[in-house]
């Protein structure tokens, strides 16, 4: 017997939330059981294709002893969803021509279709582009321990991309080394440009007018903005294309430890009105208010159960509304929350 969990959005603001915020409540039938006694590690990224399928990227490194005992074996790093949760493909690891993650982490997918992947292992500075059955397309950086933000050759362990499919363009938050978001060309690699907080350059020596560690997501919105999650400082910065700054929200600033702002994802409305923030430090998906950043409502809290979370991670939207999360650190799944319909 399935015991089902509820969790549904629930007010964080003074005023009452607007008319149109989302209800979600978590479907813990999703994903049935992973075929081939596969199991999951740490999963580090989530994304919906333009055909609503759902794809992560997690590390079989990480599968815990007790799973291996019990007959489970790591699952691919690459694993593509249909709605119902049923797996499609799977792939990824070391192969020719590329040098794979040592930690994975992050996945995109393009406007076109294609695949991308960072990682945040100790000499991560790449990331990678793959079609979706996996076949090596380009790699943008090379392997290399250390820091440092206006090196334009390499990255420092990237968390995130998203693509410009109009200017032939990936920017990357970079990342957990770096304190900056750089953009390149998407067909080629070449290096375009590159920005810290505020717009300004970036200083691998910290302080309050840059970005801290990591540097964990990059959204591209349809009328022009970008979207920065800054985590350790509690705040999103937004941008416009060639990295003029526009404002900041600040979102529990009084945080502290990981963060607040571990991702974001934009509705799935004409507007895309609203912005999802996941915050692994506390647990819970907010609901924001794109236009000033006002919490609309929330959902999920610590836990183990359908609905809670460990560590959550990543977070994306299908053209439905359905939210997929992940988690790492000691919750290793990914789960689906669905709009409540109706009073």
């Amino acid at each position: 017997m399935i015991r089902r969990f509820v969790i549904l959005a629930a007010c964080l603001c003074a005023a009452p939330a607007q008319a149109g915020t989302p209800r979600l409540q978590a479907d813990p039938t999703w994903p049935p059981p992973l075929p081939h006694h596969w199991k999951l590690g740490e999963v580090s990224g989530v994304a919906v294709d333009a055909a609503d399928n759902v794809w992560i990227v997690q590390r079989p490194a990480t599968l815990s002893k007790a799973a291996r005992k019990q007959g489970f074996v790591p699952a691919p790093p690459v694993i593509e969803f249909d709605s119902t949760g049923h797996v499609l493909r799977a792939w990824g690891g070391k192969g020719a021509g590329y040098d794979w993650f040592g930690n994975e982490h992050g996945i995109y997918i393009g406007p076109g279709g294609d695949v991308w992947l960072g990682g945040n292992g100790a000499q991560d500075g790449q990331i990678l582009k793959f079609t979706q059955d996996g076949r090596f397309l380009l790699q943008i950086g090379h392997p290399a321990k250390g820091a440092n933000s206006n090196d334009t050759s390499r990255l420092s362990r990237p968390a995130d991309m998203a693509e410009d499919a109009t200017a032939h363009e990936v920017y990357v938050a970079d990342g957990y080394g770096n304190r900056r978001v750089i953009v390149f060309d998407s067909r080629t690699g070449a290096y375009k440009r590159h920005w810290g907080a505020y717009g300004e350059l970036p200083s691998d020596s910290g302080g309050p007018r840059q970005f801290g560690r990591p540097v964990h997501c990059v959204k591209l919105a349809r009328d022009g903005f970008v979207y920065v999650c800054d985590r350790q400082n509690d705040r999103i910065q937004v941008f416009q294309h060639d990295g003029h700054f526009v404002t900041e929200f600040r979102i529990a600033p009084d945080t502290g430890g990981m963060g607040s702002v571990w991702d974001l994802a934009l509705s799935p409305d004409a507007g895309q009105d609203m912005l999802f923030n996941a915050d692994g430090q506390n647990n819970v998906v907010r609901i924001l208010r794109r236009a000033d950043g006002l919490i609309l409502g929330a959902f999920g809290r610590p836990g183990h159960e359908p609905g809670e979370f460990q560590w959550v991670h990543n977070l994306a939207i299908d053209s439905h509304g359905n939210v997929f999360t992940t988690e790492v650190a000691g919750g290793e799944r990914v789960q689906r929350f669905v709009p409540v319909v109706g009073p």
